[in-house]
């Protein structure tokens, strides 16, 4: 055991340096590593308490028993999805300035090929893995694929039951803020385009669209919600299917913005003006949202960053961390843009 001899008793354990300093033997663990997420504060108390107790890192030691790749997983759910493109971006970045490489595998939203990569990488010994979850990903598959020692991070899709650590932006907030957007621009039928229910991030997003309705005073109606595939052709299918609506909406809030970009060109095609005539916010901000035709409203996620800071999260696990600090829920705001006609106020207002 790493320490000096406390007189002629014990050796001086991180237990005991953790006691002294009231913070728990991981956040020990992690100053003695030199690793950068303890607060300055905690890292002087606990500096103090190793020298009043006299303990001695073994540095070689340490190092032997926590040897570790410099690799690092990095399974991505659908990389034709460009929200996912700029998110695998963002996780390299951060993974680079902290001296690991990713090994990047794209899942194609198939839980069966997801498994396969998850047994591949742990096989490969990676020091941890970030990942988004294919749809219809669920917590005993996880279990049952990966080892509870195998640090891991899950990104922009939460797994229902799980207790890994999540990194991604507060769908509900930002949703509830967009949909509010189109109420005060004088919109009482309202629909919501995209995704399906057994996607949680579908579920919050939905959620924040109620909020606002409710708030509002207006009905929930479940018949304007239009589920779709999170895609382009996604977008075009609930557009075509609120058209034909007998509830007549004259706005949509969108599961993110390539299905907004699919409504928008469908739109489009039928002669009917977006922005003027039908008003149309996205989920996410992607480089494409501000050249749409016309440029789309959106809530931006900050993407890049996600997953800079899930980077960071593995990292922290990597280091001992404990888990339940890991997490973290990114905030939104709102980018308005001509989709969904914020400068022609007067033109949805309802008539008597």
């Amino acid at each position: 055991m790493d320490g000096a001899k406390r007189g002629a008793g014990r050796a001086t354990t991180i237990v005991d340096i953790a006691r002294a300093a009231g913070v728990s033997k991981s956040t020990v663990s992690l100053v003695l590593k030199e690793s950068p997420l303890v607060k300055p504060a905690t890292r002087e108390r606990i500096m103090r308490a190793i020298d009043q107790l006299g303990y001695v890192y073994n540095r070689s030691a340490a190092s032997l028993r926590t040897a570790r790749s410099s690799f690092v997983g990095m399974v991505i759910s659908d990389l034709m999805n460009p929200f996912f493109t700029e998110l695998a971006v963002g996780i390299e970045d951060g993974l680079h300035n902290m001296g690991f490489v990713p090994i990047l595998a794209n899942t194609n939203e198939d839980v069966g090929r997801q498994t396969k990569v998850l047994q591949s990488l742990r096989e490969h010994g990676v020091a941890g893995i970030i990942m988004s979850p294919a749809r219809g990903t669920d917590v005993w598959s996880l279990a049952e694929t990966l080892p509870r020692s195998l640090p891991m991070v899950l990104t922009m899709r939460r797994v229902d039951g799980s207790t890994l650590p999540y990194i991604g932006p507060d769908n509900r907030t930002g949703s509830r803020e967009a949909v509010t957007h189109l109420i005060n621009l004088g919109h009482r039928s309202i629909a919501f385009f995209g995704g399906y229910g057994t996607m949680t991030t579908q579920r919050e997003r939905i959620s924040g669209y109620r909020d606002a309705l409710i708030a509002a005073g207006l009905p929930l109606r479940d018949e304007l919600i239009f589920e779709s595939m999170p895609t382009r052709a996604g977008g075009a299918e609930s557009l075509a299917a609120a058209l034909a609506s007998p509830l007549k909406p004259t706005a949509a809030f969108c599961y993110n913005d390539i299905v907004a970009m699919g409504a928008t060109r469908a739109l489009g095609l039928r002669g009917i003006r977006v922005g003027i005539d039908f008003a149309v916010i996205g989920f996410d901000d992607i480089v494409e949202a501000e050249h749409n035709a016309p440029p789309l409203t959106t809530v931006n996620a900050d993407t890049r960053i996600m997953g800079t800071r899930a980077a960071r999260s593995l990292l922290g696990l990597i280091d001992g961390a404990d888990p339940e600090s890991m997490s973290y829920t990114g905030t939104t705001r709102l980018v308005v843009r001509e989709s969904c006609g914020g400068h022609r106020r007067e033109t949805f207002k309802e008539t008597a």
